[in-house]
C-alpha cells in the first residue's frame, strides 16, 4: 500500500446482543485497491462490513473514512459518504423490472459517474433482461443487478460480502472478471469472501479473520507462500 489509506479501522469491536463478534479488527484501505477480507463462514466478515455501514454499531474502535468518523452514523449517511454496500443476501426489489431497480438507486448525482447505460456495458445481461422483474432472476442475475444497483449511486468505495456464494463456477469466473474491470477503472474495493481463489485472482491485499481478530495480513504473493496460515485458518 502505497497511498494513504482512505478507509482506517482500528480496534474495532462489534456484537450482537450478548454475543459479540469482532474482537479489535483494524484494516486500512488504500485509494484504488482491492482489499479482500478472508475466512471461513461466521468468522466476522459481514459484521465487519455491516459496522462501517452503520448496520450493526461498533460497541468500540475506530472507523474513520476520508479523514471523517463513521462511527455512530447512519446507514444513508454512509451509503451518501461514498461507500456502497452489496449485501450477501442482495435484496433486489422482487416486484420491480432490471431497469426499475437501477433506476430507482440513482440518487448521488457525480459527472462522469455510473448512468443505466454505463452498467449495461459493464453487465450486458443485465440489458437483455432489462424488463424481466427481480423476482424472476437466476441468481447469478440478481448478484449482476445488486452490484450495478449500487453503482448506480456512485460509489467510491464498494463494499462486496461474499459475491461469489452459492453461484455457478462459470458464473463466478464472469463475476471475477467484472469487478476485476471495475479494480481495472479505479475504484476502491473491499472484499468479503469464503474462496481463496476469487479472493486472490484479484485483491492487492488480504486479511484473514478468524473469530473476530485479524490474524493475517499480507498480499496474494505472501499467502500462497504460506500453506500453514492456510490450512489454519482456511482449510474446511
Amino acid at each position: 500500500m502505497s497511498a494513504a489509506p482512505i478507509l482506517v479501522l482500528e480496534d474495532v469491536h462489534a456484537s450482537y446482543g450478548l454475543s459479540q463478534v469482532l474482537f479489535g479488527v483494524s484494516l486500512e484501505v488504500a485509494p484504488g485497491e482491492c482489499v479482500c477480507l478472508l475466512g471461513r463462514n461466521g468468522v466476522g466478515k459481514t459484521t465487519t462490513m455491516r459496522s462501517i455501514m452503520g448496520l450493526t454499531a461498533a460497541s468500540a474502535g475506530r472507523i474513520q473514512w476520508k479523514g471523517r468518523n463513521l462511527r455512530g452514523l447512519a446507514p444513508y449517511q454512509v451509503a451518501n459518504a461514498g461507500i456502497g454496500f452489496v449485501p450477501e443476501d442482495r435484496r433486489i426489489f422482487a416486484e420491480l423490472t432490471v431497469w426499475e431497480n437501477l433506476d430507482v438507486a440513482s440518487r448521488r448525482k457525480v459527472n462522469g459517474g455510473w448512468s443505466i447505460e454505463r452498467v449495461y456495458d459493464l453487465f450486458p445481461k443485465l440489458k437483455e433482461i432489462s424488463n424481466r422483474q427481480g423476482g424472476f432472476l437466476s441468481g447469478g442475475e440478481q448478484q449482476m443487478l445488486t452490484i450495478a444497483r449500487t453503482l448506480m449511486g456512485n460509489p467510491e468505495l464498494l463494499l462486496l460480502d461474499e459475491p461469489s456464494e452459492g453461484l455457478a463456477p462459470l458464473v463466478v469466473e464472469s463475476l471475477r472478471e467484472r469487478i476485476g474491470a471495475l479494480k481495472r477503472d479505479g475504484l476502491t474495493i473491499l472484499l468479503a469472501e469464503q474462496s481463496v481463489a476469487f479472493c486472490l485472482a484479484l485483491a492487492d491485499r488480504v486479511y484473514i479473520l478468524e473469530k473476530g481478530e485479524v490474524r493475517f495480513t499480507g498480499t496474494p504473493a505472501d499467502l500462497r507462500a504460506d500453506e500453514r496460515i492456510v490450512h489454519q485458518y482456511l482449510t474446511v
